[in-house]
């Protein structure tokens, strides 16, 4: 298995390093770049944002060429569970929000165009037979959804976090190295919670991925990842988080992604609060703001740099933190989280004395 793991991360990562150059090339030629042409931009100067299309790429080769190599040698069993019917409709939706995601970084779609895009690939995954279908209270009872229920549920998690990725995507190598990070603790949680070797391999590969295009995409940037590769990142964490508790369906171990993700879930929530409130209204929400995480972080006075590896440091805690719950329970994981809390309170409190040291 580890040798498997080992070839999905690699294969993964030499093609998404070799390929974004030419996404960056690409990019210039089509004129898909970002330019800063208002305030809400961080970026000074006009960036390519194509770079998601490498993600995409180093990503689907690695899982075909596994996917092929191990059924031709009968070390996977994709019809177990109905796996190969299950990928199909991920592999489906994945190429529906790349092509949407694609067009609208060429041409600027309407938000609700995108929002059709997620909401048609996550209603493709649940008709092909993935659903978050019941959940086991540990010593309790097991509660097993109502159809309808579990697939609003599901439908909801994938459009959810698809974009709350995307929404975090506001500095040089923020939803990059997030998503990396979020991968990485999947992974380890897939590990423990002995989760089908198919979901392990998907978020390895997704993490070869992105290891790929961060030295590309961290400050300062030399591409960006774009609303393709944003949207597919968001997309694939909430599909392969479904993948990996397919088996096992304890509470802990369901809100396990929950919790990995909960820095750009917190943010989207927020922000929609926010601009529903604002703007009065529901379509408020579509509107665009400045007051984000990471702006706020900027606001403070903190560089791009400084608060990107603020936000690093909050999704590993969190990481750590679903480990912890699931290796050694619930008072070791809080006591744990209540440290991380404590030292980032001791740092904010001395950066805030240098800052006014300077004034």
């Amino acid at each position: 298995m580890w040798g498997d793991i080992a070839i999905a991360f690699v294969l993964a990562f030499i093609t998404t390093f070799v390929i974004t150059p030419y996404t960056i090339k690409l990019a210039r030629k089509l004129g898909a770049v970002d330019t800063p042409k208002d305030s809400r931009r961080v970026n000074k100067v006009t960036m390519p944002r194509l770079g998601g299309l490498a993600i995409i790429a180093g990503f689907a080769v690695s899982i075909i060429y596994l996917l092929i190599v191990l059924s031709i040698e009968h070390s996977i069993n994709l019809l177990e569970d109905n796996n190969h019917i299950k990928l199909l409709g991920f592999l489906i939706g994945g190429l529906i929000i790349s092509i949407v995601c694609f067009i609208d970084d060429l041409k600027d779609l309407p938000p609700l165009v995108k929002l059709a895009a997620q909401l048609t690939a996550a209603i493709i995954v649940v008709l092909f037979g993935l659903k978050i279908e019941n959940i086991n209270i540990p010593f309790l009872y097991k509660i097993g959804l109502p159809n309808i229920f579990s697939i609003v549920l599901t439908i909801g998690w994938i459009v959810g976090i698809t974009n709350a990725i995307n929404l975090i995507d506001g500095l040089d190598g923020l939803s990059s190295g997030i998503a990396l990070i979020s991968c990485i603790s999947m992974l380890i949680i897939f590990a423990l919670n002995e989760s089908p070797i198919i979901a392990i391999l998907l978020i390895t590969a997704l993490a070869g991925a992105l290891s790929g295009f961060l030295p590309f995409n961290f400050n300062p940037a030399k591409t960006f990842m774009g609303d393709a590769g944003s949207n597919f990142l968001g997309y694939c964490l909430a599909v392969i988080s479904i993948f990996g508790v397919a088996k096992t369906y304890t509470l802990v171990v369901v809100v396990a992604p929950l919790i990995v993700l909960g820095l750009p879930v917190v943010d989207t929530i927020v922000a929609i609060v926010r601009r529903t409130i604002k703007g009065k209204s529901i379509k408020a929400i579509m509107k665009p703001d400045k007051e984000h995480l990471h702006h706020t972080l900027l606001k403070l006075g903190f560089t791009q740099r400084e608060a990107v590896f603020i936000m690093y440091a909050i999704t590993a805690a969190l990481g750590l933190f679903t480990i912890v719950l699931l290796e050694s329970g619930v008072w070791k994981a809080l006591s744990f989280l209540l440290m991380i809390i404590a030292i980032l309170a001791i740092g904010f409190r001395n950066f805030e004395k240098e800052k006014e040291e300077k004034l």
